[in-house]
């Protein structure tokens, strides 16, 4: 069930969970059609075959697989997938996060690959995606008590950890760092599809750069086609946001980029944890990344965004106010709201994100939408910011990095 989107005035108010349902993980598959999804034959595996070359100097054939919940054809196709990964070719897949970019790990020129094709600045590190504990030695120069405490509690999940890494971990992986980070993720497919490769799959998220990150397969088609071999397409990423990145190189761990896994959730565990700056605080261009999505900009709509932060009322006098303002010009103004606050907006494009209560609403929406208000050609986005220590806090990085942190405080 997708997040309600108001289109223009309201006809009257209604209750708050009539006009904003949000997305609920066991009802996925719901959503709109993208432009290409009447082009894709459902009843079949392998959905079709399209050559791309926007924005791309290098055409290439790219196959969708779908996986269809029949035992049988799936393995096919991730068997099919795993082959092309061993072959040097590139792979979206899903994952319990978003869509993943993969490529082999231990491979400069497949890693080159991946670069070209998402557009990414070659210093921006990548994460090693593993199916097996029995991966990790190899990869990196030692396994300290600190990371197999965390291994028995969040692996295989949403939790990548940063070693120092092992002399077969190539530079072009960690942007040229002495470290890498390393990820086991959860979901069923990508678990089985790295298994099957046997490599290390270096795999950023399936989009062009400094765009909104995939979390659905109509979102890898329309940035990825055309830039890799196969597309392995499955239902909408269960959380929606990009791993936690921990660094436990240093003598106290550090978070290097929020998610899933908390800060609460690992302060439990470590008993001390600090938090990197930059997270809430906006980019360094002068320093070299140690994670991916600390350094260049991110998740960006087309359309500039504004975060307004503050108390609730004011929040929403002053966003009213300013979108007031820019449709009065004749701009066309996006608005993102959670549930709790929608019926106070009645006029432009209204998003719902999801609850505030319900927090992992939000972060399973939040890219989603921000893509749609690109279909919708707004010129301006205005939205609610979001304060907590839970997930909130990967929610709100996220959404300061999308508006570049152009935030106003009321």
């Amino acid at each position: 069930m997708r997040s309600q989107k108001l289109v223009g005035a309201t006809s009257g108010r209604q209750e708050s969970k009539d006009r904003c349902p949000y997305l609920s993980v066991e009802v996925i598959g719901t959503a709109k059609l993208s432009p290409t999804e009447p082009l894709l034959n459902h009843r079949s595996t392998i959905v079709s075959q399209y050559k791309s070359t926007k924005g791309f100097d290098q055409m290439i054939n790219t196959k969708i697989l779908k996986i269809i919940g029949n035992k049988e054809e799936d393995e096919k196709n991730i068997e099919r997938a795993a082959q092309e990964l061993r072959q040097g070719g590139l792979v979206a897949f899903p994952t319990e996060t978003v869509y993943g970019l993969g490529g082999n790990g231990l491979d400069p020129l497949v890693v080159d690959k991946i670069y070209k094709a998402k557009g990414r600045p070659s210093d921006n590190p990548m994460i090693l995606h593993i199916s097996d504990i029995k991966d990790l030695a190899p990869l990196v120069l030692n396994i300290p008590p600190i990371a197999e405490k965390l291994i028995n509690k969040f692996w295989p999940g949403p939790l990548t950890l940063i070693f120092k890494k092992s002399s077969i971990v190539p530079e072009r992986v960690t942007g040229g760092l002495d470290t890498v980070a390393i990820r086991m993720p959860a979901h069923i497919i990508a678990n089985k599809l790295i298994k099957k490769a046997g490599l290390p799959i270096a795999a950023p998220s399936a989009n062009i750069s400094g765009k909104p990150s995939p979390t659905k397969g109509e979102h890898v088609i329309k940035d990825m086609m055309g830039r890799v071999e196969i597309i392995l397409e499955d239902k909408q990423s269960n959380i929606g946001l990009e791993s936690t990145v921990l660094d436990i190189t240093p003598p106290t761990p550090i978070i290097l980029r929020p998610g899933a896994i908390t800060y609460r959730d690992l302060k439990e565990i470590l008993g001390k944890v600090d938090i990197d700056r930059s997270i809430m605080e906006g980019k360094s261009q002068n320093l070299a990344p140690k994670s991916p999505g600390m350094k260049y900009t991110h998740y960006a709509p087309n359309a500039p965004m504004t975060i307004v932060q503050g108390t609730r009322w004011k929040v929403i006098e002053k966003i009213n106010e300013m979108a007031a303002e820019y449709i009065a010009q004749g701009r066309h103004v996006g608005i993102l709201v959670t549930q709790e606050n929608i019926e106070y907006y009645t006029r432009g494009t209204i998003m719902c994100a999801g609850s505030r209560d319900k927090p992992d609403t939000i972060a399973i929406n939040l890219f989603d939408l921000l893509r749609q208000f690109d279909e919708e050609n707004v010129d301006i986005i205005f939205a609610e910011g979001i304060e907590g220590e839970g997930i909130e806090m990967a929610i709100k990085n996220r959404m300061n990095k999308a508006a570049g942190h152009r935030i106003i405080c009321v």
